[in-house]
């Protein structure tokens, strides 16, 4: 959640850090703070707040050195402050550290060093791992190795010495890190986007390996000492994709780019006559029959995604398809053996109880497919098979294009599933996933509807309540759309299948409450017209969004947002879109932050 740069070279680190971070800053924004090797010694600035603070002070006050490490930080152990930022430093000032993750020893080691004479100045457990590695002896490389060694927890770490003014350590256990090279210049980054305007050929750290930069090489090895040979992976996403081209806002320039995202997502992988195009990996035929469950395991947003997966694979999979809550299923003892399928699907491909829900499933032998955004992420070397999402790089915390993308992959693959163990026959399979190719004009054309929107969160936007209320595959919908609203605008939004509203919710439901209905005349369009009647009859301000076009529903809706009739399929597509748009009009007229929602971070990489 947190995010991590780091930079050796001929050029000013305190610049190319700056960049790095700004390109970080959604993975975690409470405070950022660099150090830099400059004459033989350790430069420290940090500080609490947005980076624009540390930047302003590096400019009254700059920073010499061609060495440096930098971090955002999204604060788990130890309030927002200056004295919590990272990075921080040993007693002696003669290493310097940032720190992804947690760590879960952190107080017997603190103890231990403090009967040592090591002098604490933070609340973080971050601080144990600097004044850890100070404690043993060797080279830079050696103390990391012995020090990580003594940790238990998460962690992606940089470490610089003022003894090896051209060195940098890294090292990552459960969370993400990067290394690139060019020439005469490293980098150590927590995340593509920091390093990408300066190459494209990045290595990834897998769990339990260190890397050493200097002038040079690149030297990885286990955290025995052992060499690693690792290969760079070329990225596409080109640098321009992570600016906001003219949006006032990173979310609005994404929700935008959804007709290209959803269609880059459906022309990467055409049905073939033998089925879909994995991205990575392959599943055997034989493998899929033999799956008597299926469990899809996923976090927030694209949990909700998941959901609507169920409601469509339903149509065709006569097996158990459940959804699970990473932070849930990895606690609990579900049926898990060599004959289930598990699905991670996570925008980031690191989210950390996702990831460990996964390790469980594969424990117990059963078969993993992911579904991931980011290439070459945790997640897609823990898989089976991998079918990216191709939504490209989000920077907007809240999840827009790449929900999108996952619906338009989960889509896809509940269809090769079928395919695969004949429920379903090829030619109908590449039928229904032709139906995908309307997408990206139909997200187009609830895009040029805008306007109806931001009148629509003008009347609305001063609500302090909303209720979202859908049935069957619009349900997931709903719960989505009161997601996005409580995270952009601090709503308080809640969601219900409309079946329950007479349950409970409809207590809640006065004169003072908007309530935002979703309607299809392609599931229990009855039920949920007599639905919203129920809160008509207790003067619930109605918006209903509705692919009904007869004209019926005018007569119940205070306001109303039509949407095209499509196949099922599609439905929860143009159904997003201006939910989406409305969650974002309401928080820039209350001027909330609507890219870095406080409280937020883009990648959840700690439990």
């Amino acid at each position: 959640m947190c995010g991590i740069i780091g930079y050796l070279g001929k050029r000013s680190a305190q610049s190319i850090l700056l960049s790095g971070l700004k390109k970080l800053e959604y993975r975690g924004y409470d405070s950022a703070g660099v150090a830099i090797v400059s004459d033989g010694n350790l430069q420290v600035k940090k500080m609490a707040g947005k980076i624009s603070n540390l930047e302003n002070a590096l400019i009254d006050s700059p920073m010499s050195g061609s060495v440096g490490v930098g971090h955002t930080r999204w604060a788990t152990h130890g309030k927002p402050d200056d004295v919590n930022a990272h990075p921080h430093s040993s007693c002696n000032n003669k290493f310097s550290l940032v720190h992804n993750g947690i760590i879960e020893n952190y107080r017997e080691l603190k103890t231990s060093l403090e009967t040592k004479g090591h002098h604490f100045t933070s609340e973080t457990d971050t601080e144990v791992i600097v004044h850890l590695i100070g404690e043993q002896s060797g080279s830079l490389r050696d103390r990391v190795q012995s020090a990580v060694n003594l940790i238990e927890g998460t962690f992606a770490i940089g470490v610089i010495s003022a003894d090896e003014p051209n060195t940098i350590v890294g090292a990552r256990r459960g969370s993400p890190m990067i290394v690139g090279s060019t020439d005469g210049e490293k980098f150590l980054a927590s995340d593509i986007p920091a390093i990408l305007e300066y190459t494209r050929d990045v290595i990834y750290l897998e769990d339990n390996e260190l890397v050493t930069l200097n002038e040079s090489q690149v030297e990885v090895t286990d955290f025995n000492g052992n060499q690693v040979e690792k290969k760079p992976r070329h990225i596409d996403w080109n640098p321009v994709a992570a600016r906001k081209e003219g949006y006032k806002h990173f979310m609005h320039k994404e929700i935008h780019e959804q007709s290209q995202a959803v269609s880059d997502t459906i022309r990467s992988r055409r049905f073939k006559t033998e089925g879909l195009s994995w991205d990575e990996g392959t599943l055997e035929e034989t493998t899929v029959k033999e799956v008597d469950k299926i469990f899809i395991v996923a976090c927030g947003t694209s949990s909700y995604a998941s959901r609507v997966a169920k409601y469509l694979w339903e149509d065709y999979l006569t097996i158990p398809i459940e959804v699970e809550l990473g932070s849930e299923f990895r606690y609990r003892n579900p049926p898990l053996d060599k004959n289930s399928l598990v699905i991670g699907v996570s925008q980031s491909g690191e989210t950390a109880d996702t990831l460990a829900g996964l390790e469980k499933a594969r424990d117990s032998g059963a078969t993993i497919i992911s579904v991931p955004n980011v290439l070459g992420s945790t997640i897609t070397r823990r898989s089976d098979a991998v079918l990216y999402t191709h939504a490209g790089p989000e920077i907007g915390v809240a999840s827009t294009k790449a929900f999108t993308s996952q619906l338009i992959a989960l889509s896809l693959l509940g269809l090769e599933l079928g395919r695969m163990r004949g429920a379903i026959a090829n030619s109908e399979a590449r039928e229904r996933a032709s139906v995908l190719d309307k997408a990206p004009a139909l997200v187009r054309e609830q895009l040029d509807t805008e306007a109806k929107i931001v009148e629509l969160a003008e009347s609305y936007y001063e609500k302090e309540n909303f209720l979202f209320l859908g049935r069957d595959i619009l349900y997931p919908i709903a719960l989505e759309g009161a997601l996005k609203l409580k995270e952009i605008s601090y709503i308080h939004a809640e969601a219900y299948p409309a079946g329950e509203l007479k349950h409970g919710p409809i207590a809640l439901i006065d004169e003072r409450m908007p309530v935002v209905a979703l309607i299809t005349k392609n599931s229990v369009y009855d039920k949920v017209f007599s639905n919203i009647e129920e809160v008509r009859a207790r003067k619930g301000k109605v918006i209903v969004l509705t692919d009904d076009l007869s004209g019926e529903v005018e007569n119940i809706a205070d306001e109303l947002i039509p949407l095209p009739r499509t196949q099922k399929t599609l439905t929860p597509l143009i159904f997003t879109i201006p939910l989406q748009l409305l969650a974002y009009h309401i928080g820039v007229l209350r001027g909330t932050d609507v890219d870095q929602p406080r409280n937020l971070a883009k990648s959840v990489t700690v439990e």
